[in-house]
Formats: C-alpha cells, sequence, structure tokens
C-alpha cells in the first residue's frame, strides 16, 4: 500500500453583511467570510490539502475565481469534485484533520453537523475527520475579526 499526506491552508477577509458557511454550516454571525464561492474557509483548506497529497495542482486551479461556473457555489460540491479526481487518480482518501483559527462565533457546537456535512460530501466516515478550533489571542486581522483562517492535512492510500 502506497500512503501520501497532503497540506491544506486558506483564509478568507470577514465583512458584514456576509453569510458565514464553515464546513458547510451557516453560522448566525453578524459578518462573514467573502468570496467567489460560499467562501467557506475550512471546506477550502481540506480541498487543497487533498489536491495536494495526490499532486493535483490547487483549489484555484480546478475552480479559478474568474470562473462563472463556481460564483457563490457550495464549497461541499467543490468537496466532491476533487475527492472524484483524487478517485480518478486510483487513490482514495483516508482521513482529515482540520484547524479553524477565528475569533468568533465560537464553533464548538456547529463540529459535529460540520463533520456530518464534510463526510457525506467526501465519501468518508464522520470518525474519519477531525474539526478543531482555536482563536488568536486578540492579536493580528484575525483577532480582530477582519479574517479567518483554516489548516488542513490528509491522508490518501491506493
Amino acid at each position: 500500500m502506497k500512503i501520501k499526506v497532503g497540506f491544506g491552508f486558506d483564509v478568507h477577509q470577514i465583512k458584514e453583511g456576509h453569510p458565514f458557511i464553515v464546513g458547510g454550516v451557516d453560522l448566525e454571525h453578524h459578518a462573514g467570510a467573502f468570496g467567489h464561492s460560499d467562501a467557506d474557509v475550512l471546506v477550502h483548506a481540506i480541498c487543497d490539502s487533498i489536491l495536494g497529497a495526490a499532486n493535483l495542482e490547487d483549489i484555484g486551479y480546478h475552480f479559478p475565481n474568474t470562473d462563472e461556473k463556481w460564483k457563490g457555489i457550495s464549497s461541499l460540491v467543490l468537496l466532491e469534485e476533487c475527492v472524484a479526481l483524487l478517485k480518478n487518480k486510483g487513490w482514495t482518501l483516508g482521513n482529515i484533520d482540520a484547524m479553524l483559527c477565528l475569533e468568533a462565533p465560537k464553533i464548538k457546537p456547529f463540529i459535529p453537523q460540520m463533520k456530518e456535512k464534510i463526510a457525506a460530501a467526501a465519501g468518508i466516515e464522520v470518525d474519519d475527520i477531525s474539526i478543531k478550533a482555536t482563536t488568536n489571542e486578540t492579536m493580528g486581522f484575525i483577532g480582530r475579526q477582519e479574517g479567518v483562517v483554516a489548516y488542513a492535512v490528509c491522508l490518501i492510500q491506493k
């Protein structure tokens, strides 16, 4: 058996009046992430970890923000597409470990729902997904609630 790991990172601005979609869940908050798709920073980092592990470029290569086809799309659809690309190369997704960095809102109550949505889109078990969160201790653009960051690693195998 051959295994590989991939790393993903994403960052989005937070702007007033935008929805805040994280892990496929719409969080109630006065502001949200801004981007071409639904700006789901967590799913974008996961997508990049999968694509990177299989040497398939990055999320911007496959879903450019200049293509109207992807405007406003659910990032869970992008995740499904990334997993299909992975399978086309003969790989299967083993697990995902992800970290969110944001000051607010608190996401702990939403993690089980996020894991369910991501598992369904990725075609893996909920138990194969770890989602954690931390703050930036009020420092920098994250601390000032101007942006949100996510990191993800995954394991693929064939």
